[in-house]
């Protein structure tokens, strides 16, 4: 059904008038007195009389308006929606995120993003950053905020937001947490809580390179996924563990937190917006320009994804 004759219909049934109404609709008398007849002819029912005293509904008219008029509301807000999610105002926005995100990133991003954007709307997703990865192949997630080092192949693009290293956790009652910074061949004694291989691959990875660096194999006592697990498993007194640094937030009088003195450059980790450039929507762009003017680090160049991460 054509809207343009809807809105006709809409405008004379207001106005009551053809002279009226055609000049509202900023157009002939006759193309709209043939509008209407068309659109009565479609219907298979008249909607206006006309006789020498005017133009008046029929009740047919009387009861179509109503429906007309949500047609109206509808298609224009219809054309708003899509309008929005082009421009990047609009439309919905599925971020996927790690757990540790929680700690300072997704608090500082998310209320800057969501003022200057009321218009999208947010659906966010915690996941491993290797899970993070996959959803964003599989066009499931439009962006995700994951921790690096990652280690599988992915399609995403990376856009690094925070620089980080690792601190100690102990529980309170281990022999170390008495002192101040360790070097981290201090800990080659200790039981590790250490991140799954499988899951948590780029965690995994940078604590188990950061302790060879130093010198010794970690004697691994349980494996996790998420940070904040590793940490209950500290608390827990079941060992130590190596943590990223913003983890220092999640205070306990159960866990003490310790600097590495010798924490190695090599074992870096960090967080970073995983994006597909390929299949990018224009709010996706605008949650990638917030991110990175909120956390401004130098940008040398946006490299790509090439792992399962970290939890």
């Amino acid at each position: 059904m054509d809207l343009r004759r809807i809105r006709h219909f809409v405008v004379l049934a207001e106005t009551l008038n053809f002279r009226r109404a055609a000049e509202r609709l900023h157009m002939a008398q006759p193309p709209l007195s043939v509008s209407i007849q068309k659109l009565e002819a479609e219907l298979g029912t008249t909607l206006f009389t006309r006789d020498a005293r005017g133009v008046a509904l029929t009740p047919s008219g009387r009861a179509a308006l109503a429906e007309a008029r949500r047609m109206l509301f509808h298609a224009a807000q219809f054309s708003d929606a899509a309008r929005s999610a082009d421009s990047g105002t609009g439309g919905v926005l599925r971020v996927g995120f790690v757990g540790s995100t929680t700690f300072a990133l997704l608090p500082r991003l998310v209320p800057i993003f969501r003022a200057e954007y009321p218009g999208v709307e947010l659906v966010l997703r915690e996941a491993t950053s290797a899970r993070i990865l996959q959803w964003l192949d599989e066009e499931a997630l439009d962006v995700g905020l994951v921790r690096t080092p990652l280690l599988r192949h992915s399609g995403a693009t990376l856009l690094p937001l925070e620089h980080d290293g690792f601190v100690a956790a102990l529980p309170r009652g281990n022999a170390l947490a008495g002192k101040g910074p360790l070097r981290l061949a201090e800990l080659a004694g200790e039981r590790f809580i250490m991140y799954a291989a499988d899951e948590a691959a780029g965690l995994h990875s940078a604590a188990m390179s950061a302790c060879q660096l130093a010198g010794f194999v970690p004697r691994v006592a349980q494996e996790a996924i998420q940070v904040q697990t590793v940490l209950a498993l500290v608390e827990s007194g079941l060992g130590v563990a190596l943590v990223p640094s913003i983890m220092q937030r999640f205070a306990s009088e159960r866990i003490v937190y310790r600097e590495l003195e010798d924490y190695p450059a090599a074992a870096a980790i960090g967080l970073a917006l995983a994006y597909r450039p390929d299949q990018q929507s224009a709010a996706a762009q605008r949650f990638r320009d917030v991110a990175a003017r909120v956390f401004p680090l130098p940008r040398a160049g946006r490299a790509p994804a090439h792992g399962a991460a970290a939890a």
